[in-house]
């Protein structure tokens, strides 16, 4: 629904001052952990933020870092379109790792959102995918049993967790795949 690339933090840091997206890289990739807290709950805001300006330097403001940090997302447009049909039939939830900068910074005024039912995010309920305690959240708000959720994702890994539980699932390879997919389950989205 939001595909991210990070690859435009990388180069708005490196616009600021050259290594600086480097930095930013190398740091994730060695402590790819405390991205994990981040969206998992376990770490503020404001300690993640200082975390991340000790990395580039102080050369921006926390501010500044949170608007480069979210302004990575982009809309699935014709995915959006189809978000009113599938409403009007099933219960539509929202269930992603995610953070408070990227929710507050990057998208939470988008305007398809209101079609879901309810956002499952993972600072939220302080689980991540494909921690069983996340997809277990989203059934508590159905109400219904896990057979009775489908769930897509371009990840493998959080597709397997939610198999794992019980839910039907598919890997997300693109639009027309996942209205394939629709089909054949007799989901009803147009």
């Amino acid at each position: 629904m939001l595909p991210f690339d990070y690859k435009l933090i990388i180069t708005r840091l490196e616009s600021i001052e050259k290594g600086l997206g480097e930095k930013f890289v190398a740091f994730y990739r060695e402590r790819y952990d405390v991205h994990r807290q981040f969206e998992r709950g376990d770490l503020s805001e404001d300690a993640f933020v200082n975390i991340m300006l000790d990395v580039v330097q102080h050369k921006i403001s926390g501010s500044q870092f949170c608007e480069i940090y979210s302004k990575i997302f982009s809309v699935n447009y014709q995915l959006a379109e189809v978000l009113p049909g599938l409403k009007e039939n099933y219960k539509v939830v929202l269930m992603s790792n995610t953070n408070p900068i990227h929710e507050n910074y990057g998208w939470k005024d988008y305007d398809f959102l209101k079609y879901f039912d309810k956002l499952i995010l993972s600072h939220e309920v302080r689980a991540v995918k494909p921690e069983e305690a996340i997809y277990r959240a989203v059934e508590k708000f159905t109400g219904a049993p896990p057979e009775e959720h489908f769930y897509t994702d371009d990840i493998p890994d959080y597709i397997e967790g939610a198999r794992r539980l019980g839910w039907d699932a598919s890997q997300f390879v693109g639009n027309e795949a996942l209205f394939r997919e629709f089909q054949v389950r007799g989901i009803v989205y147009r």
